[in-house]
């Protein structure tokens, strides 16, 4: 799919820097970039040293052009890369001529969605485009590498094939009604499709650890004032994010620091004590830490071993979402002579102040996310893919108890084939398209 229109954009940060980008793509960009340097185009995919000039032959700038022809570009369209000085006035300069000469701004992560448009990428590699530039850890930066280059996608168009190829059988057998049980008896349907669920478990596996080290766990810390929460966060960060002082109430406000741990994002929310006062900062404060409460996947009440698991302690965990996980860390083990059980069986011990007992801490939020740590996904994945995986398989499964109804078998492989072609955009709404592309930043 050919766009007849020219975008362009800033395809790099905003700043100053050594080098910055100016990204064209649409059809037949050769007069373009004549008019935009005064000389005959150079020939393609080749770094070609040149002066961009304005409308009165003025000089914008100097650096480098590289033309990339049709079909072989990223978006699949000719493709314009201007390398010019990196000041924001220069670039500006350089995108408003390259308006004048017909382009116009382009929406946020068109170059991509041209690229899936045009076949170049498919809905995976292309959120892997963003999954990379996005990426916080070198483990998040290798999985986000392995879907681009097509890892998690070829899994998933692997399984589209078989089923393809048993819906030929299936549906021939309604089609050619006297022939039917030979069709099927050929390649056995249900050994077939049990064959199909065995390969879509440890994909499915694959996925959860791949979501989970795209979007990590939000992890709240509550409970009274002055047990060390901010102490603890400052800790686990391995910097002074929180402000700690010995006045009780010191935090008023949720804390938020993303802590990655073996290339996890942990989104540690450091809350107000949860005690009753009357100062009405303080209010608006607790008043945050439940509203932080909610939208967590596992809370930690901190509490001071010195003092053990409290009577407002206790009220705190019957006050918590039933659906909510949580885990006593008791601070402050420095403090105390025994330090091998700290208050209780039920917690974990930890010293803010000392750093004993955090690595433990660390490998039990490891674990109480989900992490399999022997089995590094092999790709980053989004929820919508796992949803799309497990709609895969329930209908699968849904095709394994049929066996007395070929028209409902059929159905069932039908379904559960447009939900894994969803995943790579083979089957996809418009809607769900523009979602994902609007998401995307300027330029990519």
């Amino acid at each position: 799919m050919e766009s007849v229109e020219v975008i362009a954009a800033i395809a790099t940060a905003p700043g100053r820097a050594g080098i910055g980008v100016v990204r064209i793509s649409g059809p037949k960009l050769q007069q373009l970039a004549s008019q935009l340097t005064g000389k005959t185009p150079p020939p393609p995919r080749l770094a070609h040293f040149t002066r961009f000039i304005d409308k009165q032959g003025a000089v914008i700038d100097e650096g480098l052009l590289i033309y990339f022809s049709a079909p072989a570009s990223f978006t699949g369209e000719d493709v314009l890369e201007l390398q010019a000085h990196g000041g924001d006035a220069v670039l500006q300069l350089l995108l408003g001529r390259c308006l004048e000469l017909g382009a116009r701004i382009a929406h946020p992560g068109e170059f991509t969605q041209r690229a899936f448009f045009n076949h170049k990428l498919d809905l995976v590699q292309a959120e892997a485009v963003a999954d990379l530039i996005m990426a916080e850890s070198a483990a998040a930066v290798r999985g986000a590498v392995r879907s681009l280059t097509g890892v998690f996608s070829r899994k998933v168009k692997a399984l589209v094939g078989q089923l393809i190829e048993l819906r030929l059988h299936v549906e021939g057998s309604i089609d050619f009604t006297e022939e039917g049980d030979a069709f099927l008896a050929k390649v056995k349907p249900q050994d077939s499709i049990a064959e199909m669920l065995a390969t879509l478990e440890p994909l499915i596996a694959s996925a959860v650890q791949g979501t989970l080290m795209r979007t990590g766990r939000q992890v709240v810390l509550i409970g009274a004032p002055n047990v060390g929460k901010s102490s603890l966060l400052n800790a686990l960060a391995e910097e002074d994010r929180a402000l700690v002082t010995e006045i009780p109430g010191t935090t008023r406000d949720a804390i938020l620091t993303t802590v990655h741990i073996q290339g996890i994002p942990f989104h540690i929310v450091d809350t107000a004590g949860i005690r009753d006062t009357g100062d009405v900062v303080e209010q608006a404060g607790i008043m945050r830490t439940w509203a932080a409460i909610e939208h967590a996947d596992l809370a930690l009440i901190v509490t001071d071993v010195t003092l053990g698991l409290t009577a407002g302690d206790r009220t705190l965990m019957t006050r918590l979402p039933a659906s909510l996980p949580y885990q006593i860390v008791y601070n402050k083990i420095d403090l105390v002579a025994d330090k091998s059980s700290p208050g209780a069986q039920d917690g974990i011990g930890v010293s803010a102040k000392t750093g004993a007992g955090l690595d433990a801490l660390k490998d039990l939020l490891l674990k109480r996310a989900g992490w399999q740590s022997q089995t590094e996904p092999a790709f980053l994945a989004r929820e919508r893919h796992l949803a799309a995986l497990h709609e895969a398989r329930q209908h699968l499964a849904e095709a394994l108890l049929q066996r007395e109804s070929v028209e409902l078998l059929a159905e069932e492989l039908r379904l559960a084939q447009n939900a894994l072609a969803s995943i790579t955009g083979e089957f996809s709404s418009d809607d769900l398209l523009g979602q994902i592309f609007s998401r995307f930043c300027i330029g990519k």
